[in-house]
């Protein structure tokens, strides 16, 4: 299987506080109900399309990466942390409102751009009628009984980024790693090579390809997130959210599953999980993230 993604039909460029530019491309239908839909670290928002092509005929859909991700270009120096990403989170928010209008609308967000919007809503400000977080890999305080489990997970992706190849000659050996890695395996068809092809640019030096995210940081944000001190209850944000987590009893599952779990439990979170997915649930089972995302909208009255 093969994915082609379609032509966005309309697109503007966000200029952020430091120069930095953020790619926004506009997609469905742009009649109903607004989305904005982002990604998680080192990857890209157009190799989650197997999920988000399910909302196309209903909504608007506003799809972009994140600062040094994507269709974006790298900016030095990065300013590739979590206060920045919030800060870009809401420039974006402003700058669609400004170019396409007011309008009812939800986020949708995986990993770091949820754990993003968590941070955001808290400390910026709520600008929802829904929020959708798929299974931000939240860090819970010292002395708690996920603590040290997420805190091995952080370190060794945080080692495993900084030792990252970067540069390929051709999109097809990173296609190559994502099959061959335990950690993808679960991917959908087609998936590994959309991945590739997404977070992959022309080396600036014309030999062959490099990462968009740069390894570095990739692993800044890993290792952030040990600092963030970031464990919300539900009734801290300003309106409906929901916290949709990777398997928490499957073997060999992300620490993030069972995290989620008790984040949801104890957080009093409208929580659920998706059995037998990993991290990127999005991509190992799209319909039914999708069939979650939809319930959710209309348990909160957004469609």
């Amino acid at each position: 299987m093969s994915f082609e993604l379609p032509s966005p039909s309309t697109t503007f460029e966000v200029a952020l506080y430091d120069g930095a530019k953020i790619k926004i491309r506009r997609h469905g239908n742009p009649a109903g109900p607004r989305i904005l839909l982002a990604h998680g670290n080192g990857f890209a928002t157009n190799a989650y399309y197997p999920y988000w092509r399910h909302l196309l005929a209903n909504y608007d859909l506003i799809v972009f990466d994140f600062r040094n991700h994507g269709e974006n270009t790298p900016v030095e120096p990065s300013n590739h942390h979590y206060e920045q990403l919030s800060r870009d989170l809401e420039r974006v928010i402003q700058a669609v409102r400004s170019e396409l209008g007011e309008k009812r609308t939800a986020g949708i967000f995986h990993s770091m751009s949820a754990r993003t919007a968590m941070k955001h809503a808290i400390e910026i400000g709520w600008r929802w009628d829904a929020l959708v977080l798929f299974d931000p890999p939240d860090v819970p305080p010292q002395g708690h009984p996920m603590y040290a489990t997420m805190k091995i997970f952080e370190d060794k992706l945080t080692e495993w980024a900084h030792s990252r190849r970067r540069r390929f000659a051709a999109v097809d050996e990173l296609m190559a790693e994502y099959l061959a890695s335990r950690a993808t395996r679960n991917w959908i068809p087609g998936v590994h090579a959309l991945m590739a092809r997404s977070v992959l640019r022309k080396s600036p030096d014309g030999d062959g390809y490099v990462l968009v995210c740069a390894p570095e940081n990739e692993a800044a944000i890993y290792a952030q997130a040990l600092t963030l001190d970031l464990w919300p209850r539900a009734n801290q944000f300003g309106g409906p959210v929901k916290l949709i987590g990777a398997d928490p009893n499957m073997k060999g599952g992300p620490a993030t599953g069972p995290a989620n779990q008790a984040l949801g439990q104890e957080g009093g979170y409208d929580y659920c999980f998706v059995e037998g997915t990993g991290h990127l649930l999005q991509i190992e089972k799209p319909e039914e993230c999708v069939r979650l995302t939809l319930e959710f909208f209309t348990k909160c009255k957004f469609g």
